[in-house]
């Protein structure tokens, strides 16, 4: 006699997870949608609708918006740069329809950043910052914001890739940016980034036009760093050597002589007459390949050395001049808000 037994228990085990499996995408999507209330509960309250005021005395300048998220209970408050631009008028809407004034703590264009203050006297809803370096691809991450004048609106996604770099609205480079395919449009400027534990870790800043899914969002770690500069300085502190340089190849036989491994460096174009640069004797054409030990490969590299660290320090810079390497010493100052220089 032929036992089936042990078939018809494979088949009907078969049978039960054929059976059970809808139940638990059931169960997936309903965790993935508390998830996105869950946030939307917690930080949706926190964000606020940013609005610039036009001044008379221009009749070119236009009024703006943008979102803001709440990151203190005394009315702290991060949004974009851009968002605010050269604005000294700004007002701030919260989810329940309240209207206040704000005030510019400090702008960093380097990084499309801004601290406003809400001129308020009750305790505002707030969000807290998250670590951005705990992030993960694939992450599920929500953004709140006012897009195209559609107030408090939720877009949910994953994180695309993780230390993405961006140019700013001055064409320096925004480092550490989080991609994210949240959908976001104009309006969702400003607004929070959130992972799924409600904890803030990136700030919207921009989109690609024409590109499906493809938005980034500055890094919390990125907005902490500012905020507290801004806090503490009114402005992000940044070393200056008063040159204007761009990206350059290096010639193969120039890299051999001077023993060096660059195929690009920062080529200097420009020197403020007053500067750092042209007190230590660098000259227009020299090209840039060290900085304080750190190798320079070009101009993006050249911003980024020149940090707060580098402050009225004197540092050693290795340059080719002519195609032979030359030591320089140089003693870079603290740059001025909102310069435009490149370094």
């Amino acid at each position: 006699m032929l036992d089936f037994s042990q078939d018809l228990t494979a088949d009907e085990t078969i049978s039960s997870q054929k059976t059970a499996a809808p139940v638990d995408d059931q169960a997936l999507l309903d965790a993935y949608s508390n998830a996105v209330i869950g946030v939307t509960e917690r930080v949706g309250p926190a964000v606020v609708r940013v609005e610039t005021i036009a001044t008379r005395s221009s009749s070119r300048e236009r009024g703006g918006r943008g979102s803001g998220i709440v990151i203190s209970p005394d009315g702290l408050v991060l949004t974009n740069s851009h968002v605010v631009g050269s604005s000294k008028q700004i007002r701030i809407r919260d989810s329940e329809g309240g209207v206040t004034d704000a005030r510019v703590l400090g702008v960093d264009p380097d990084t499309d950043l801004a601290l406003l203050r809400a001129d308020v006297s009750r305790n505002l809803q707030f969000a807290a910052l998250g670590n951005s370096k705990n992030l993960r691809r694939g992450q599920l991450v929500v953004a709140i914001g006012n897009p195209l004048g559609f107030e408090s609106t939720v877009t949910a996604g994953v994180v695309s890739a993780l230390g993405r770099s961006i140019r700013s609205v001055n064409g320096r480079t925004i480092e550490d940016v989080i991609q994210t395919d949240a959908a976001l449009n104009p309006g969702n400027s400003g607004g929070p980034l959130v992972s799924s534990s409600a904890e803030v870790i990136g700030i919207n800043t921009a989109i690609i036009n024409g590109a499906q899914g493809i938005c980034f969002a500055v890094a919390s770690n990125t907005a902490q760093f500012v905020l507290s500069e801004i806090i503490r300085h009114g402005h992000v502190r940044r070393a200056y050597i008063g040159v204007s340089a761009q990206t350059a190849p290096i010639p193969r036989r120039h890299a051999v002589v001077a023993g060096i491994d660059n195929t690009m460096g920062a080529l200097l174009a420009q020197l403020e007459p007053d500067g750092p640069a042209a007190g230590a004797g660098l000259l227009p054409g020299d090209v840039v390949t060290r900085l304080d030990g750190v190798d320079i490969h070009g101009v993006d590299d050249l911003i980024r050395a020149l940090d707060r660290d580098r402050i009225d320090r004197t540092l050693q810079m290795e340059v080719l001049r002519m195609g032979r390497a030359r030591a320089i010493d140089i003693h870079p100052i603290e740059r001025k808000a909102l310069a435009r220089q490149t370094g």
